[in-house]
């Protein structure tokens, strides 16, 4: 199964393990880290122990974690896709962008791409995102996605805000 998304400006493609050091420089960038990550600095170790579960997840369950290319230079600008946090029934939607890429769309227009998969080709009947409470801009987008703030938990002595869009 072909698992290449293209949007307007994007295409998307699933992270392989020959990924590895693409995927620790991305998670190990400090805008990137700074809510992922609670500003943790992964190891490799951890980069690879990732993608070898993206690798499964796709073969198994059909997503998983999706590098963000500019169509219009190929460039890297960050990831989204879907992922198990906080022991959910489902993966949730995670979006993750280099700095110098933000407010610019990209991540709502990515995000988008995923949301309407998870729906049609998945079948999921709702999506969820979490962020950290401090983290605006990921709010922004998951509103501007359509999703609804359904709670506020503590995960990890954190503040977490949850958000949810259902299948229309």
């Amino acid at each position: 199964m072909n698992f290449l998304l293209k949007t307007e400006r994007l295409e998307l493609a699933p992270f392989k393990r020959s990924d590895e050091m693409l995927f620790l420089a991305l998670n190990t960038n400090p805008y990137v880290r700074k809510y992922l990550w609670d500003d943790q600095v992964i190891d490799a170790k951890t980069a690879s122990e990732i993608l070898c579960q993206n690798e499964t997840h796709f073969e198994q369950d059909k997503y998983g974690l999706w590098k963000i290319h500019l169509k219009q230079n190929g460039g890297l600008i960050g990831y989204v896709g879907l992922w198990f946090f906080f022991n959910e029934e489902q993966p949730q939607l995670i979006y993750a962008l280099l700095e110098g890429f933000t407010k610019q769309g990209y991540a709502q227009e990515a995000s988008a791409s995923i949301i309407e998969y998870a729906f049609k080709k998945l079948d999921f009947n709702y999506l969820i995102a979490a962020t950290d409470e401090p983290h605006i801009e990921s709010q922004k987008v998951a509103k501007k996605l359509g999703m609804s703030f359904i709670e506020k938990r503590y995960e990890d002595e954190k503040a977490t805000l949850f958000f949810r869009l259902d299948k229309h």
